[in-house]
């Protein structure tokens, strides 16, 4: 089993910044990828970033390039999302998962966090 608790949302006008964090306890090493989605009322859940702990390796989704950021620091067990620019259109609840792979797919992901929101006001 692995846990995950994420922290950081919250309100903030357009053009601001938030950081997400996400803490990661229980068998942390049975899955390598972390992965970072949002969902908005009434919409499917949405890939945003993804990270290995092994290597490092990154993977971002095209509306959030260069904007979003995702880093871990694999000592503390925290994976980071660094949001820039921020967007009304970015509002959304947003999850922290784990998985064995970078998976673009919530399927890919057999682990979640409960969420935390994120509002931008215009």
């Amino acid at each position: 089993q692995v846990q995950l608790v994420e922290s950081g949302g919250g309100l903030v006008q357009a053009g601001g910044s938030l950081r997400l964090s996400c803490v990661a306890s229980g068998r942390t090493s049975t899955r390598d990828a972390m992965g970072w989605f949002r969902q908005a009322p009434g919409k499917e859940r949405q890939f945003v970033a993804a990270i290995t702990w092994s290597g490092g390796t990154t993977s971002h989704a095209n509306s959030v390039n260069g904007r979003f950021t995702i880093s871990r620091d694999n000592a503390k067990n925290t994976v980071y999302l660094r949001m820039n620019s921020l967007k009304p259109e970015d509002t959304a609840v947003y999850y922290c998962a784990a998985g064995k792979y970078v998976d673009k797919t919530p399927g890919g992901y057999d682990y979640w966090g409960q969420g935390t929101q994120v509002t931008v006001s215009s």
